[in-house]
């Protein structure tokens, strides 16, 4: 598999006619998208966001790779209703199968989460055994593994999936005993290899960070693909001249969230992580996209 490995495909995009204040588009098969606009908001502070989260048709896992491109495409059609200046997918099944195909098209930039891990992993990793820990339908589309591997062929990835820990997650059991056996578990496999640093290769595994921590030691450096994709973002816009103008902004007034079902249970989870409270979560029809 041939991999485009540049931090992100500017593709000679005319951005003269994007407004650098219209929000950031992002989007997730659900609620674990969450971690990545989390740190959006932490790291970019000044860019407004509209996130959409695919409620009713979560997993996106277990979808074929044609299905999972018709559900991205569609709801950037809605968010570019919403006159966002650039997309963020913030789901690592959709980066994997969908991105690039839809970037062939885009008239405005788009960037996933595998991209940015994967290169800081890389960077990071000094015995060149690297763990890759996610879903099994991430693992089995290989992409940590071809994009890693476009950077230094050399590099022994090591991929585990570990399902339980998005139900966990969801949970909010972050620091109960039940996770802590249940990451000792996979994460067993991992350790006797010696890998020396560890990818974090779903949206929802940022939540667990510190007792993963925990398990693997110190000696382990964990890469948190969210916090790379919206350090990612940053440099994208800055270097296409779209970075928002530094404003005092109201912060409950920046951020506008969609999904597709479950509303309220959307609300409470994202209130459970996110830096700034919400109220007003809109359901809409996406299939109207």
């Amino acid at each position: 598999m041939s991999v485009n490995i540049d931090e992100f495909n500017i593709r000679n995009l005319d951005v003269s006619g994007i407004d650098r204040n219209a929000p950031v588009g992002v989007f997730d098969s659900g609620v674990g998208g969450l971690t990545v606009a989390r740190e959006i908001m932490r790291q970019l502070p000044n860019e407004m966001i509209v996130y959409f989260g695919d409620t009713a048709r979560v997993p996106y896992g277990t979808k074929s790779k044609d299905t999972v491109i018709r559900y991205s495409g569609q709801i950037i059609n809605f968010l570019k209703t919403k006159g966002v200046k650039a997309i963020v997918i913030a789901c690592n099944t959709a980066s994997a199968l969908a991105l690039d195909e839809i970037e062939k098209d885009l008239d405005i930039p788009i960037i996933g989460v595998i991209k940015p891990g994967a290169k800081v992993a890389v960077e990071e990793t000094r015995n060149k055994k690297i763990g890759i820990i996610a879903t099994e339908a991430t693992i089995n589309s290989h992409m940590y593994s071809d994009v890693i591997h476009a950077y230094d062929e050399s590099i022994e990835v090591l991929p585990k999936a570990c399902p339980l820990f998005v139900s966990l997650a969801e949970e909010g059991w972050t620091k109960d005993p039940i996770t802590y056996a249940v990451a000792e578990r996979y994460l067993k496999e991992l350790q006797e290899k010696d890998i020396d640093t560890l990818v974090l290769g779903c949206t929802h595994y940022p939540l667990l960070r510190k007792l993963i921590g925990e398990v693997v030691g110190e000696k382990v450096t964990l890469v948190n693909p969210a916090y790379e994709t919206a350090i990612s973002l940053g440099r994208m816009l800055d270097s296409l001249g779209i970075s928002a103008v530094s404003e005092d902004r109201y912060r409950g007034g920046m951020y506008d969230f969609y999904v597709s079902d479950a509303a309220e249970r959307f609300k409470n989870f994202a209130n459970s992580i996110l830096p700034f409270h919400i109220d007003n979560i809109k359901q809409i029809n996406i299939e109207e996209y």
